[in-house]
């Protein structure tokens, strides 16, 4: 591939959205050639950001948007997401290794960032004119 694909969209954050993302993702991974296992993994991640501000960030659906934006390189995916929930760092939180803490141990959540982190080359946050955004950065092999 010789020039990046890019696509970017926006949905209300809504439970019921998720189907709609997995969907752009998909269609995304595959304009874009992106190989089954990095295009699972990024489906994986998308899904645990929108669940969480959904869930967390809203406390329910709510109309507020969700905008996704991903760009193919030649090695790499990047994905841009962007939210209205209140302002968190999902990075500056401290989390356990799941191999630190006994299971009854833990404290609820957590792992869904963990888990994001791990499937990800790099990972930040900022917050840029009212919303959250988190920049994260796959790689395609």
């Amino acid at each position: 591939m010789n020039s990046p694909a890019r696509r970017e969209t926006m949905f209300p954050a809504r439970l019921a959205a998720v189907r709609d993302v997995r969907a752009f993702i998909e269609s995304f991974c595959g304009i874009a050639g992106v190989a089954r296992p990095p295009a699972l993994r990024l489906n994986l991640v998308v899904e645990e950001l929108f669940t969480n501000t959904v869930k967390h960030g809203h406390c329910g659906d709510c109309e507020s948007p969700v905008w996704i934006l991903l760009e193919a390189r030649a090695r790499t995916v990047t994905l841009t997401y962007l939210d209205c929930a209140p302002a968190f760092n999902p990075f500056g939180v401290e989390i356990a290794s799941p191999m630190e803490a006994a299971v009854e141990q833990r404290k609820v959540g957590g792992l869904g960032v963990l888990l994001a982190t791990e499937l990800t080359e790099s990972a930040e946050y900022a917050r840029l004119f009212g919303r959250n955004r988190l920049r994260m950065v796959l790689v395609r092999e």
